[in-house]
């Protein structure tokens, strides 16, 4: 992980609009790459947040569909935490399409693979998982600003 400095610098750049634009473009390419390079170990991004990569099925397709993504760990160790954010840009991300349609996916994190289901949260429980989110990265919040759509949380649970 990084030093509270550069952590805090990357959460600032990552709040802006720019990033957003920017980063669904150039944060998965790069992640995917070094997922590959490192034989499944890590990700660039877990250099900030934790990372997996979830494999879904696609919604519409039937095709499996591989996307890294940030994850929050659940402070009781329940599960982890899938932020539908998108980088705070007005849809819904494809992934969460998939996962409501299957719940049923897989991820690969640390070079594990393995089987999860994954939960959309509500109510009160969403909003904890939320607070929970908002302690680990802030520019969660900067996100939800910019959206009239509330920003999906998924907890994730392996089978």
């Amino acid at each position: 992980m990084l030093q509270d400095g550069a952590r805090r610098a990357v959460q600032k750049v990552s709040s802006t609009r720019a990033f957003a634009r920017l980063a669904p473009h150039v944060v998965p390419a790069l992640d995917r790459a070094v997922h590959r390079l490192s034989g499944g170990r890590t990700l660039l991004s877990a250099g900030m947040l934790p990372a997996l990569v979830l494999t879904t099925t696609g919604a519409r397709t039937g095709l499996p569909r591989h996307t890294p993504l940030a994850c929050v760990p659940e402070e009781d160790g329940r599960g982890l935490l899938l932020i539908g954010s998108n980088f705070g840009r007005p849809e819904h991300p494809a992934w969460s399409h998939n996962l409501l349609a299957h719940p049923d996916a897989e991820i690969s994190l640390r070079g594990e693979d393995f089987p999860v289901r994954a939960e959309l949260l509500t109510g009160e429980e969403r909003a904890a998982a939320w607070r929970t989110a908002l302690a680990l990265w802030p520019p969660y919040a900067a996100y939800q600003t910019r959206v009239t759509r509330e920003i999906r949380v998924f907890r994730i649970m392996r089978k």
